[in-house]
């Protein structure tokens, strides 16, 4: 426990907003820690993984969240209003992308080159794919990001030019296979199993993630890159590695300041209100409207019970709408960070199987997802996908069966993993945007709303805009596009 304590100790310094470069690697300075330049793999991966839970895990997901449209800003608070209204500038995120990079991706850098020339296979693999994993989130949220040049300063270079997005797909994608085809016997290789975050030293699980991972990746560019999607896919089915049936999670979390579950601790613990994130009307009337439990496990009833708010509509007055009647978003400290949860995993399957092995088993991996999803809120399905029931499988086309797998996916990801669900609607639509607001007598519970207070003339956001922090020091950083312009694999 002392081991694990002592990294959460660096995750904690990675939730501060002013952080920077500097900061995190002064961690590294202190007398029982080695220097970046001597560090093993062995010190380094911990404090990275740490690094991509503290920061993926915290702001990006409350981002995500809120454009999911799991919550909405209170009316009786102000931090994420902007996020909610859509008002995303170059000022909107700026440390979470600096300490990405500064932390956790450098930290991968430094992992996979040394794990190389030391033929530790082990700490090979896990570093590629938390890098790759790592990496996606900066792609699909950015587009185009530093990849072939990133971390050369040693080498004078402090202004890499930024790659397509698609290329950096491409090169993960290659990293991944590499280690995946080393020789996880050999001599070489370091015992890992107390400082392994996610998986406690079981190769197997790590190839599985790996395998899930460039699933994932694969069925982001399915509308871009068909083609080279479908051999992809085709390829893991056949590799022998096999799919995640278990969550891919950071889970180390205690109910101490600095030690706690990144989402809790950045919206919760460490702001002077922690109620800003409320239940939106567009994700509860869906788990209402369905007879949902998880409910329950979603939200912290206000006192008017389970209440929820219009999506953007945090200038209402309290005489208007009394805040203490709303439901406030449930987070815990010792809630997991997934990377790639086992219901995401089965839901990920669900949709290839149905895209590329003509639909067989696609409905068995679908209900997988479901049960995987209540068994995250440990709470039991009872039937809620049976013929008849709200959530059946459907008998009609693709997109009937795809509507469906991407709708429960949107379900499943509540929490500091948030932005999936967001990056899955762009690519798939689903779930589907309305033609009114929540408001109205017609619309169509869980159906995406343009917020109320949206101030991006009935335009949704489709990726973040580079930070001030990068484009001032940075003169290779791409001329700024709108937020509403589509990453390269939004296609459909």
């Amino acid at each position: 426990m002392k081991l694990i304590f002592k990294y959460l100790l660096v995750f904690s310094m990675t939730l501060s907003f002013v952080s920077c470069e500097k900061d995190f690697l002064d961690v590294n300075t202190d007398p029982n820690n080695p220097t970046v330049d001597v560090a093993t793999p062995e010190l380094l991966f911990p404090a990275a993984v740490a690094s991509s839970a503290g920061r993926i895990g915290a702001e990006y997901a409350i981002i995500g969240g809120m454009w999911s449209q799991y919550w909405t800003q209170s009316n009786a608070a102000n931090q994420y209003k902007a996020y909610d209204q859509f008002n995303i500038t170059q000022t909107t995120v700026q440390y979470t992308w600096q300490e990405v990079f500064s932390g956790a991706l450098n930290d991968y850098y430094i992992i996979i080159n040394k794990s190389k020339e030391n033929e530790d296979w082990v700490y090979y693999l896990m570093g590629s794919v938390m890098n790759a994993y790592t990496y996606q989130i900066m792609v699909d949220f950015y587009d185009k990001v530093p990849y072939d040049e990133a971390f050369q300063g040693d080498q004078g270079n402090y202004s890499p030019i930024f790659n397509d997005g698609d290329y950096v797909y491409t090169k993960l994608i290659e990293q991944i296979n590499d280690a995946l085809a080393q020789d996880f016997d050999a001599s070489t290789n370091s015992a890992v199993s107390k400082t392994d975050f996610v998986f406690g030293g079981d190769i197997t699980k790590w190839k599985q993630f790996a395998n899930t991972l460039m699933l994932k990746m694969y069925l982001r560019m399915v509308y871009a890159k068909p083609d080279i999607a479908k051999a992809g896919i085709e390829s893991l089915y056949s590799n022998g590695n096999g799919f995640l049936t278990s969550d891919a999670a950071m889970t180390q979390f205690i109910d101490a300041a600095g030690k706690s579950n990144p989402l809790y601790e950045y919206n919760f613990r460490q702001l002077n209100v922690a109620t800003n994130l409320r239940a939106s009307v567009t994700f509860m009337s869906w788990l209402q409207n369905n007879g949902d439990p998880r409910i329950d496990a979603y939200y912290t009833p206000g006192s008017g019970g389970q209440k929820a708010m219009n999506q953007g509509t945090f200038s209402l007055p309290s005489t208007e709408l009394d805040p203490t009647t709303v439901s406030v978003a449930l987070v815990h400290a010792t809630d997991p960070v997934y990377f790639i949860s086992a219901a995401e995993s089965f839901f990920l399957q669900a949709e290839a199987i149905e895209r590329f092995f003509s639909g067989n088993g696609a409905k068995e991996a679908y209900e997988a997802g479901i049960e995987a999803a209540f068994a995250q809120v440990s709470i039991t399905t009872d039937g809620i996908y049976d013929d008849g029931q709200p959530y059946a499988y459907p008998t009609g086309d693709f997109e009937s069966k795809l509507e469906a797998i991407i709708t429960q996916k949107w379900a499943s990801l509540p929490g500091a993993h948030a932005f999936e669900a967001f990056f899955e609607k762009n690519r798939t639509g689903y779930p589907k945007t309305s033609a009114v607001f929540s408001d109205n007598a017609s619309y169509i519970p869980g159906q995406i709303v343009y917020p109320a207070e949206g101030i991006s003339s009935g335009q949704f956001p489709k990726r973040l805009m580079y930070p001030d922090i990068e484009t001032t020091r940075n003169p290779n950083t791409p001329t700024a596009v709108a937020f509403t312009t589509k990453v390269w694999w939004d296609k459909k």
